[in-house]
C-alpha cells in the first residue's frame, strides 16, 4: 500500500497538512471519532484543548495499530471542535505538534479537516478526531 501526499499548485499555501492522498491498498480502515478518554472510559485533559487533541490522537493511534494500520497510512483527519474561534489555533496546534512528536506522525499532515461544532456528546468534550486510511 502507498499513499502519496500532494499540494498541488495554485493551492492555498503553506498549510500543515497536504491538501490531496491518494492511496493504493485494498483494505479501507475508518476509525470512528476519538475523545480523550482512557479505556475505561475515563476523562483526560479535561478543559484543555491541547491535553485533549494529543488523548484523542493517541486514541485514534489505537485504532488504527488495531486494524495494522498506521498514521502514515491515513488519507484524512478529520477534527471536530467545540465552539471554535480563530483564537484557539495555537492551543489546536500545540496538542497536535505533540502528537506528532510523540506519535511519529507525517509532517506535513495528510489532508485535515477542522470543524467548528457548537457540542459534542458530553460538555466536557472539546474535540473529537475521525481518521480514515487505506492498506494492504
Amino acid at each position: 500500500m502507498s499513499v502519496k501526499l500532494l499540494n498541488p499548485e495554485g493551492m492555498f499555501q503553506p498549510v500543515p497538512y497536504h491538501h490531496v492522498s491518494v492511496a493504493t491498498g485494498t483494505r479501507h480502515v475508518h476509525v470512528a471519532g476519538q475523545i480523550a478518554r482512557d479505556a475505561e472510559g475515563n476523562r483526560l485533559a479535561t478543559g484543555d484543548l491541547a491535553g485533549q487533541v494529543v488523548h484523542a490522537l493517541r486514541n485514534t493511534a489505537r485504532g488504527l495499530a488495531g486494524a495494522g494500520a498506521g498514521f502514515g497510512d491515513v488519507v484524512r483527519l478529520r477534527f471536530y471542535v467545540v465552539r471554535w474561534e480563530r483564537e484557539m489555533i495555537g492551543d489546536f496546534m500545540a496538542g497536535v505538534e505533540r502528537a506528532v512528536a510523540e506519535l511519529g506522525m507525517p509532517q506535513p499532515l495528510p489532508p485535515v479537516s477542522l470543524i467548528g461544532v457548537d457540542y459534542l456528546f458530553e460538555p466536557d468534550v472539546l474535540v473529537e478526531v475521525e481518521a480514515e486510511a487505506v492498506i494492504d
